[in-house]
């Protein structure tokens, strides 16, 4: 921040906090009064008990301010940082600045602050590391550092397809708890593996690095970014969670036929080239595609094979509405990110359309949604109880109001995101409600 810049925003602030060194060189801070005149800083008097303030060439002038939000946390946060020269001035002090530095909420959010302070976060480690002879890392517990790397709060999007299948399954008087088990299991695994991966490719891709506005839905985990984790052990976990996949996968084609290895080679496939080379399909605008089918048919159908050794329409059907929901998940997720995801050449679709084109498409992916079980419903694919996946619609306006208000702000947006992902998630269990009412009622 230049000194110019500074001075006009020093009247915002209700008092300034003087801080130079004592006689023994330690630093010495007292609360004063102010006013900007001609360029300069005019002091109160300055009470600091024994100590005695001289006036010196080394000064500094600190301004801040912050309110609490109870209930939330604090906002309003801003501050200014002067460093100058500190001279008698009648019965106070008159202080001339020389540099600046500061920051405002309003013009720059603290998440994002954060982000843009890696850098210096790393220097001051590699410092650190250098003058203690090994290597200082920041620590976090094992089990917290998982729940990270992995991104477990999105495994509705496994379990929701997973159920769907199972309870279409159920419909058809078919059902095993232990194939269910494996089946939820494998696509667990497999759901694991993607979210590692992606985390892995876009690191590598820089589009991780280049993002400093991520939010708890978007932006990837960050374990690599902070130091949490290293490229290698996020490899390690994984390769293990696609090798459980795989054998999940090769026990449950063993068991129920062949015709379900040919859905979960797809989804295996689907899932690691999502963001990894050669293919790489999230950037080449085919990510919203690969979701969709991943966990929307791939997973119902191959549940619902499973229990039943055959693919049938109800499933298939079933599975058009939670996959285009899981697909709007990742859609919305990538609006925060789009402009790191083209400066890494990660051309989404989000980075390709305008922000009318955006949301035209958000509402067409909803619209489809509840036509699909509509139209299931009247044409006795699904049964009537269905219909109760139609109350989320409130949820869906709600999301797209956040959207498009809250466009080019990442954490404003960030609520909406979360009813985002509420809204695939209720849809999906009153969609699985409805399949198990009308199994009762049969």
């Amino acid at each position: 921040m230049k000194v110019a810049d500074a001075l006009p925003r020093l009247p915002n602030f209700s008092h300034a906090i003087l801080v130079v060194r004592d006689d023994a060189g330690y630093p010495l801070s007292a609360a004063t009064a102010f006013r900007v005149i001609d360029g300069g800083i005019e002091l109160a008097p300055v009470k600091t008990g024994e100590n005695v303030i001289r006036d010196t060439a080394d000064a500094r002038l600190v301004f801040s301010h912050i309110r609490p939000y109870p209930g939330v946390g604090y906002d309003q946060r801003r501050y200014i940082e002067l460093g100058g020269a500190l001279n008698p001035a009648g019965a106070g002090w008159r202080f001339v600045p020389r540099t600046a530095r500061g920051w405002d909420e309003q013009d720059l959010s603290f998440p994002e602050l954060c982000q843009r302070a890696l850098p210096q976060a790393r220097r001051y480690l590699g410092q650190l590391s250098a003058e203690r002879g090994h290597e200082v890392r920041p620590q976090m517990a094992l089990g917290w550092r998982f729940f990270l790397a992995t991104r477990l709060p999105f495994l509705s999007a496994t379990i929701v397809p997973v159920f769907l299948g199972l309870a279409a399954a159920g419909y058809d008087r078919r059902f095993s708890f232990g194939l269910a088990l494996l089946t939820l299991l494998g696509g667990v695994a497999i759901h694991l593996g993607l979210n590692v991966a992606n985390d892995i490719f876009d690191t590598l891709s820089g589009a991780d690095e280049a993002n400093f506005t991520p939010t708890q839905f978007s932006g990837g985990s960050r374990v690599l970014q902070y130091g949490l984790v290293s490229l290698r052990q996020m490899a390690i976990i994984a390769a293990t969670c696609y090798a459980i996949a795989i054998l999940i996968g090769l026990i449950l084609v063993l068991a129920t036929g062949p015709g379900l290895l040919w859905v979960g080679v797809a989804g295996v496939l689907i899932s690691y080239f999502y963001t990894a080379p050669p293919l790489r399909l999230v950037h080449r605008g085919l990510g919203e595609v690969c979701v969709a089918l991943g966990f929307g048919p791939i997973m119902t159908l191959g549940a619902y094979f499973v229990q039943t050794g055959h693919y049938a329409l109800r499933p298939l059907v079933l599975s058009i509405p939670v996959g285009l929901l899981v697909m709007l998940i990742l859609y919305a997720n990538e609006i925060p990110d789009r402009g790191a995801d083209a400066k890494a050449g990660k051309r989404t679709l989000v980075v390709r359309m305008p922000k009318d084109a955006v949301l035209l498409g958000y509402v067409a992916s909803v619209a489809a949604t509840y036509v699909v079980i509509i139209l299931g419903v009247v044409l006795r694919i699904l049964p009537w109880p269905t219909l109760l996946a139609l109350l989320t619609a409130w949820l869906a306006y709600q999301t797209f109001e956040g959207l498009r208000a809250h466009y080019e702000s990442p954490y404003q947006l960030m609520p909406f995101l979360g009813k985002n992902v509420k809204l695939h998630l209720y849809t999906g269990l009153l969609l699985v409600l409805g399949m198990l009412v009308a199994t009762v009622s049969r």
